[in-house]
């Protein structure tokens, strides 16, 4: 039996997109779903396209201040990763409740491009001046995905 889940994505308080996903896994820490490209049409961001048709496989943790998205083709060919800095995940009710901190990290498939993005939305969004704890947790764990990210074993390990 395949257990379902609403994911929510909340920014500065508003929801920014919630979708359906699958539960791949769940160990009482990290919660794993997969889930089709939830957004409308094609979102080119330069360095990746996200396109209907891709499948998303996420990772949330109720304890680490990041979401890891393996990103798929519908063919299977693995794209890359997409990691959002959160608050832990809630989960609660048949939903993954995440908080978007604005920082985000993508990792390309061979590893060999690693982008951090959003920074300069993070410096604009006063999260520092309103809640200085989280605002060094979500720095703390972009640094730590960041180092991560440029092992040998990559993204990967943190998901085994």
């Amino acid at each position: 039996m395949t257990v379902s889940w609403t994911v929510t994505l909340t920014k500065a308080g508003r929801t920014k997109i919630s979708y359906p996903a699958a539960q791949l896994a769940d160990d009482g820490d990290r919660i794993s779903v997969r889930a089709p490209w939830a957004a409308e049409g094609v979102k080119d961001f330069g360095f990746v396209r996200f396109e209907p048709g891709d499948v998303f496989v996420e990772h949330f943790w109720r304890t680490r201040w990041y979401t890891v998205k393996e990103v798929w083709t519908g063919e299977g060919v693995l794209k890359g990763w997409y990691c959002d800095v959160t608050r832990p995940a809630v989960v609660r009710g048949g939903e993954i409740l995440v908080d978007d901190l604005d920082l985000d990290l993508w990792v390309s498939a061979d590893g060999k491009s690693v982008l951090r993005l959003d920074e300069d939305e993070f410096a604009a969004s006063g999260l520092a001046e309103a809640d200085p704890e989280a605002a060094a947790r979500a720095v703390r764990a972009l640094d730590s995905l960041e180092e991560r990210a440029r092992t040998p074993e990559g993204l990967a390990a943190l998901l085994v």
